[in-house]
């Protein structure tokens, strides 16, 4: 049934955008508009209805951009009481960390008119940014041990290109971690195979939906003054990174499994589904892969400031060593951790959901304290995408809005169904206003078309609809920077 949702800055109730509904296991939140709530798949229910069986869980939440996952779906959010709570690495996703980061550089949209221009600077950027599967990153001399247990404080000062101006510096400040703590002795259980992939990619983007986005900003009028205190300006050159923490998150997840279904048996712990896990917190296996789990959170955040370094040097070719490209931020969308809350501090999951704050709370980075942190919503390729700030009805969310458009079709139903031809015309290909991809041929990346996902301007109206956040800035695409699988 639908429960009115309060609409932020106003008295008014909409009834349209929050849906609860009563499953045998519990009950779910749907935050989504009448249209995106009646189109949802009974497997996403069925998934929802296994989490919810899951011990001692107190909510759970799907985002407006939900879809099916393994084991959980995307834009899930489920929160256990710290004291005796659970995690489910399947509630995290296999890409441990996997989150945005947005620079802000000095040049303006018109600096890019021409579609050749644009061509340019993707080819320069592909010089530092490895685009094979298998090609090896290029921050050999950086130590993996050092950045998988400190984060971006493991990195060496010539990486972190504002270290040497620390009241300038927004690398380490303008972000959701910077670095995680945990019992790093458990790095000490990876296998090399870990440590050598690991230490290979890093500084690299992946395949599938990760990669680099050339877009020029435009200032939602209700939230200029917002966007004039983060640093936005009209048409400026903004640079949007979606990427995580490569194959040593994942290997974590499959080192980690093996245990986690060993402890499910011994403490008949199961669900329909099983490729659902979990644990107790307090159990060993839990134990183990939180503090791995953390280990690759510094991974991913470190990740995305190495690409953002290559996209950097690419952009000084092209435009000259006085091209800045400051970090707006850096978050997540596949973790979990502890948050305390008006209710106590819990455990709060988190796959494919964004954490977006409001203006004074405690948890925002201080750059950010006064007015909420910027969170970052991706369209899919050639549509725009967003900068949202979170608003405080989203505290009966635990803050979680969505983490982009999601998808509507799978990888293989897209490739059978959408042409090259439909996905050259979205990308405007010969026109003036082309969005440039640096894929020679658009057949290989045809399955992270437009056509794949959900309208993304429809995620976006139910989250403010909602009341959860507002809308800083839209983001047009104007080129994009894709690797291989």
């Amino acid at each position: 049934m639908n429960t009115n949702q309060m609409h932020s800055g106003t008295d008014i109730y909409l009834p349209r955008y929050k849906h609860e509904v009563a499953l045998p296991g519990g009950d779910l939140n749907v935050y989504a508009s009448e249209q995106l709530f009646g189109s949802l798949d009974y497997k996403v229910l069925e998934m929802a209805n296994n989490n919810l069986q899951i011990p001692n869980i107190e909510y759970m939440s799907y985002t407006p951009d939900v879809h099916v996952g393994v084991g959980t779906c995307i834009g899930t959010t489920a929160v256990w009481d710290a004291a005796d709570g659970y995690v489910s690495p399947s509630i995290v996703g296999s890409d441990i960390g996997c989150g945005m980061r947005v620079h802000l550089t000095s040049l303006h949209k018109d600096d890019l008119r021409e579609v050749k221009l644009r061509r340019k600077l993707v080819r320069a950027i592909e010089k530092y940014l490895p685009m094979e599967a298998q090609q090896r990153g290029h921050y050999s001399d950086i130590r993996l041990e050092h950045i998988v247990r400190k984060g971006l404080n493991g990195l060496p000062n010539k990486y972190v290109p504002d270290s040497y101006t620390p009241k300038k510096s927004s690398s380490l400040s303008h972000v959701e971690i910077s670095r995680l703590a945990f019992d790093e002795e458990i790095l000490n259980e990876l296998p090399d195979m870990a440590w050598h992939r690991g230490h290979r990619q890093l500084g690299t983007l992946g395949g599938g939906n990760h990669f680099v986005e050339i877009q020029s900003i435009e200032i939602a009028e209700e939230q200029r003054e917002t966007a004039e205190a983060w640093g936005l300006k009209d048409g400026q050159i903004a640079v949007m990174i979606h990427s995580g923490s490569r194959a040593w998150g994942g290997l974590i997840n499959q080192f980690c499994s093996p245990a986690f279904a060993k402890a499910m048996g011994q403490l008949g712990l199961g669900s329909a589904d099983p490729r659902l896990i979990f644990a107790p917190l307090a159990h060993p296996a839990a134990q183990r892969y939180v503090n791995l789990m953390y280990s690759a959170l510094n991974y991913a955040v470190v990740n995305r400031h190495l690409i953002a370094y290559g996209v950097r040097e690419g952009f000084r070719d092209v435009f000259g060593p006085k091209c800045e490209m400051n970090t707006l931020y850096d978050l997540m969308h596949n973790y979990a951790w502890k948050e305390d809350t008006a209710s106590g501090t819990k455990f709060v999951h988190r796959k494919g959901a964004t954490r977006a704050l409001p203006a004074g709370h405690p948890d925002n980075p201080k750059p950010y304290a006064a007015t909420g942190h910027p969170a970052l919503i991706p369209g899919s390729m050639g549509t725009s995408s967003y900068i949202m700030v979170g608003q405080p009805a989203g505290e009966e969310n635990y803050y979680s809005i969505c983490h982009g458009a999601g998808r509507i079709r799978s990888r293989t139903a897209t490739k059978r169904l959408v042409s090259v031809k439909e996905f050259s015309r979205s990308l405007k290909v010969g026109e003036e206003d082309e969005i440039v991809v640096n894929q020679h041929s658009l057949e290989s990346i045809l399955d992270e078309s437009p056509q794949a996902y959900k309208n993304v301007d429809e995620i976006i109206e139910s989250v403010t609809g909602a009341g959860l956040a507002a809308v800083v800035a839209k983001c047009r695409p104007l080129a994009a920077i894709k690797g291989t699988k």
